[in-house]
């Protein structure tokens, strides 16, 4: 169903609240966050959100409305921000989701984040690349992961775990491996897919 400009207002607004982690607003609640003056404009857009199965209404307690959880599509995966491959960088919780393939993922739990930076270039990871991360807490050594620094800063490398001792190595031959304590790198996810747009 296509929404109009109006129905999308009222739906965006709801979906800011939600965000917010607010209580669902009432008709009043939503007039004000819109700039109307009366909710009797409002009622025929939320019919037909209702409709659609986008909203539901609240109990008589509270008059008002709150959007209904919608399921991602099963072809889908979390898209969580960017992670450096090179000098690391945050990996921002988004609101997001990406379309993957089934065989560019496990059946375990599995999140996406885009790739920036050359350090992982020789391995076929470049700037720019999708990669599909299993969310793990343990590696094999040579294993590709997503390596949380000292609690800080994520970043994606090729691990070997030694005793008192953790090296994370680039791909690149012009750039260094990073040396840490156990203590200073927690394992966030393995490697197990990856995607590249050519446009």
């Amino acid at each position: 169903m296509r929404l109009t400009p109006r129905q999308q207002a009222v739906l965006d607004a709801l979906r800011a609240e939600a965000a917010a982690q607010a209580r669902p607003p009432t008709l009043v609640g939503l007039c004000a966050l819109l700039g109307l003056r009366s909710p009797g404009s409002l009622h025929k857009h939320i019919r037909a959100l209702i409709a659609a199965g986008l909203v539901e209404p609240l109990d008589p307690r509270h008059p008002g409305i709150r959007l209904i959880a919608q399921e991602p599509p099963a072809d889908t995966l979390p898209f969580l921000g960017r992670i450096a491959a090179g000098r690391p960088i945050d990996a921002l919780p988004q609101a997001e989701t990406i379309q993957v393939p089934p065989h560019l993922r496990t059946a375990a739990p599995c999140y996406v984040l885009q790739v920036t930076g050359d350090s992982m270039c020789e391995a076929g990871i470049l700037d720019g690349d999708y990669v599909v991360i299993e969310h793990r807490r343990s590696a094999d050594n040579g294993a590709i992961v997503v390596a949380l620094i000292r609690g800080e800063d994520t970043t994606l490398k090729r691990i070997l775990q030694e005793p008192g001792q953790v090296t994370l190595f680039p791909a690149n031959a012009a750039l260094q491996p990073l040396h840490f304590t156990p203590q200073e790198v927690e394992i966030q996810g393995v490697l197990v897919g990856q995607m590249r747009a050519y446009r």
